[in-house]
């Protein structure tokens, strides 16, 4: 079968290529666009979780970088990455960058505790009466790293009662006795009000 050139075609016909062309690239183009531009960088949740680590280990090393007094005493619990935590961190940073909100609250009104008990980490029934409830979720945005990240938890500047430095060195009696941590750290370049979002999760199950 010949194919038909252009020439040959009749300008009615010629239009209606154009058109249904041009309804085609705007199609596209609109998917293209509108498709979820969100990010999550494992590299950074690990780089993130490296850094922590050494940060409990040896506390005094870092006191004059994180605004602390030497001596501060740190929960001697080795942090154990897990994958179910680490899951549930990304999808949480990645909501918020997706939906655009900043914090322990989702816009459907479900707090960190809900979303890892649903995961299958279960937690003791009475750390889940409120679905707003977060016992294990420190968050921070709009920092170029993961490791700024922590870094920018740990001091707290913002935060008078510094909860994210409690919880992420296992500061007071609760939080001294998690181990299990996940991270999620993702980017966003537009339609977002911060272009990173990290989300720490050091939980513990029911014993």
């Amino acid at each position: 079968m010949k194919s038909i050139s252009a020439e040959y075609l009749n300008p009615k016909m010629r239009s209606q290529i154009k058109y249904v062309f041009s309804i085609l690239c705007l199609f596209l183009f609109g998917s293209f666009k509108n498709s979820d531009p969100t990010i999550i960088d494992k590299l950074e949740a690990q780089n993130a979780f490296l850094y922590l680590t050494e940060v409990r280990d040896n506390p005094d090393k870092f006191s004059s970088e994180l605004n602390y007094k030497k001596g501060l005493k740190v929960s001697g619990v080795k942090l154990r990455w897990n994958d179910t935590l680490t899951k549930v961190a990304e999808q949480k940073a990645q909501d918020m960058a997706t939906r655009n909100y900043f914090g322990h609250v989702d816009p459907s009104g479900y707090g960190m505790n809900y979303f890892i008990n649903k995961s299958g980490y279960r937690l003791d029934p009475a750390w889940l009466k409120l679905k707003s409830d977060n016992y294990f979720e420190s968050l921070a945005a709009n920092h170029s790293s993961g490791i700024d990240m922590i870094k920018a938890l740990i001091i707290d500047k913002q935060t008078p009662s510094l909860g994210h430095r409690i919880h992420l060195l296992g500061l007071n009696e609760w939080n001294a006795t998690l181990g299990d941590i996940g991270i999620g750290f993702s980017r966003r370049n537009s339609g977002s009000n911060y272009k990173t979002y990290i989300c720490v999760i050091i939980a513990k199950h029911n014993w």
